[in-house]
């Protein structure tokens, strides 16, 4: 990959889509993960306003370290980058008084992982509206259109997405050239919503360097018969992931009426 030039490349597509809605500028959530800190910095490049937003909900001191981090450097670097943070903590917590208690239920920490996604995304556009403001995805290939390790309506609810043709080792390469913090750089991918120390991988069963193997042995067109072992085991968990989250990847199905009954 030539990575200079993507860079160039992406600065320049988020810049000219933004002129083009004739907005102002970027809002991005930052986590003191590898995929915020890449996104915000490649908006903070095309000199429009970047606003970075900590969206803390019971988070690990160590995300939070990164991302203060991050978006220290980065406002030392780029003039036209502000930073806000809103710990959503205690509305989550009141969220969950006013719900009914289902605590019994095996569904419900995932369900309240997603909701922490969902809180976030509507911080991030209540600061889009208010800005004039784009809300820029973070979501990388592999989480995007591979696996769908994401959340519907949460972090994938984005205006548009700047890093989401690339796959994990790239965006380790174009971070490195953008010079993200090393402590990012070096840390364990996590999505950080349960609020303990799981990783991506914990939760997958798979490491990114994996998956992206896994991805493109799907592309070429392999089955299960084609592999053993670990290959094998990979290969099963990508494919079955590809396959339970489609609904994530595809546009909403609209029930289209015919016209002889309208």
């Amino acid at each position: 990959m030539n990575t200079p030039k993507v860079v160039e490349h992406i600065v320049k597509w988020l810049k000219d889509y933004a002129e083009n809605a004739k907005v102002n500028g970027f809002v991005v959530g930052v986590s003191g993960g590898i995929d915020s800190a890449v996104t915000s910095t490649l908006c903070a490049k095309t000199g429009l306003p970047t606003l970075c937003v900590e969206l803390p909900i019971h988070q690990a001191e160590s995300q939070v370290n990164r991302a203060n981090e991050h978006i220290k450097q980065l406002k030392e670097r780029f003039s036209n980058v502000e930073e806000v943070e809103v710990n959503l903590t205690s509305t989550f917590e009141d969220f969950k008084v006013v719900v009914p208690n289902v605590e019994s239920s095996p569904k419900v920490d995932l369900a309240l992982a997603n909701t922490r996604a969902r809180l976030r995304m509507t911080t991030l556009y209540y600061f889009a509206g208010l800005k004039g403001l784009l809300v820029a995805g973070t979501g990388n290939k592999v989480e995007d259109f591979g696996v769908g390790f994401f959340t519907k309506y949460g972090d994938g609810g984005v205006d548009l997405s700047p890093i989401a043709d690339l796959v994990k080792s790239e965006v380790y390469d174009i971070a490195k050239y953008l010079e993200v913090p090393q402590s990012i750089q070096q840390a364990q991918p996590t999505d950080g919503l349960f609020g303990d120390s799981r990783t991506d991988e914990d939760q997958i069963g798979a490491s990114y360097d994996e998956l992206e193997w896994a991805m493109q042995m799907q592309d070429q067109g392999k089955t299960t018969k084609d592999f053993e072992g670990r290959k094998l085991e990979v290969y099963k968990i990508y494919t079955r992931l590809n396959r339970i989250n489609q609904h994530k990847m595809i546009p909403i199905p609209v029930c289209e009426i015919p016209k002889e009954l309208k």
